[in-house]
């Protein structure tokens, strides 16, 4: 019996080898970006999310040479919401609003990955129909990996990218609500929170800290629940009260919309408008953007950092020890965490 075929590509013929994409010249690539070529920003957002050497190179150089923009160019909105809020029927109709108005929007949707298989449905555009055809919407889905705080590992470089094809509004939305949505707001110039008509039942699913951050509050599907969505509002209204005032002197509004009708999101497109407004005047936006970016910092360290422990197979070596230890009841945690930091810290000195 003969064996079978191969499924490489070589069996056409053995005399070709398979040959990688070759990478896209950075120069080009950034050009084409800034001309507003979403083909070059998808490639450039592809190679960004790539952990191979080779992508991770060029994407370093990508970054180094992308042009400096103005702090207000942009404006940064996370969108997040408890599941079932109906996040993507919102994001397209306020999307198409922002559209209706004359803006150029970027949406950068995160899809939860799954922690078996890795894998991830990255189903925003079939969600989104109608923006997904439009011209002036570029839409992006990602898988998160894993990564914590309802982002991708890239999503800031990312945000740099779509700002750089001068997009007038770029719109994240997140893997769900939790404490680790903290990152989103660390990285976007207003927080939009998105909630459900259940009044108690809703609040309690969104924890204070959440509520506390949020720079807009909406309660979807008016249309389907009138009184109950008026009573959520309410009640996220005095739970509002009872948190610290702003710094800024913003008191977040909280309105109610029907994201399947259309109802309403003009409204909430009003508000978003007159918050970026009061940050353009008040310079606010600008002292935003330096704290993202000290943020960046601080989270690209220890994401480096991580990187390198894990690749590092004198640690690889430690950790087996470690878990056989465990295996053999071993409890002090703290001082195995010190032994396999100790190995990492030897084998980056040579």
């Amino acid at each position: 019996m003969s064996a079978p075929r191969s499924s490489s590509p070589n069996h056409l013929n053995p005399r070709l080898k398979f040959q990688p994409r070759a990478l896209p010249s950075v120069k080009e690539v950034v050009e084409k970006i800034r001309k507003g070529e979403v083909a070059a920003l998808s490639r450039a957002i592809t190679l960004l999310e790539s952990q191979t050497d080779a992508h991770r190179a060029w994407s370093a150089d990508l970054l180094k040479s992308l042009p400096a923009l103005p702090e207000q160019s942009t404006f940064r909105l996370g969108i997040s919401g408890t599941p079932g809020v109906g996040k993507s029927t919102f994001i397209e109709a306020f999307g198409l609003e922002l559209i209706r108005r004359g803006h150029r929007i970027a949406i950068l949707a995160v899809d939860p990955s799954s922690s078996i298989s890795g894998g991830s449905i990255l189903g925003d555009k079939t969600r989104m129909e109608q923006l997904s055809h439009h011209p002036a919407a570029f839409i992006r889905p990602s898988p998160s990996g894993g990564f914590l705080g309802g982002i991708t590992r890239v999503t800031r470089e990312t945000l740099l990218l779509c700002e750089s094809a001068k997009f007038d509004y770029i719109l994240v939305e997140t893997v769900g609500v939790g404490q680790s949505e903290i990152a989103v707001h660390g990285m976007t110039d207003a927080f939009l929170l998105l909630a459900q008509p259940g009044a108690g039942d809703e609040l309690q699913g969104i924890k204070r800290g959440i509520l506390e951050m949020a720079d807009l509050l909406v309660v979807n599907k008016a249309d389907l629940l009138p009184n109950e969505a008026k009573r959520t509002a309410a009640e996220l209204r005095r739970s509002l009260h009872l948190a610290p005032p702003r710094d800024n002197g913003w008191s977040p509004p909280v309105l109610t919309a029907a994201a399947l009708t259309g109802t309403s999101v003009d409204a909430v497109a009003d508000s978003v408008d007159h918050y970026r407004e009061m940050l353009n005047r008040d310079g606010q936006l600008a002292v935003l953007r330096r704290k993202q970016r000290a943020g960046w910092l601080k989270d690209s360290i220890h994401s480096e950092l991580l990187r390198r422990l894990n690749r590092s197979e004198e640690v690889k070596a430690v950790w087996q020890n470690c878990l056989a230890a465990i295996e053999k009841g071993e409890t002090d945690i703290n001082a195995l965490s010190e032994k396999i930091l100790a190995t990492f810290l030897d084998t980056s000195k040579t």
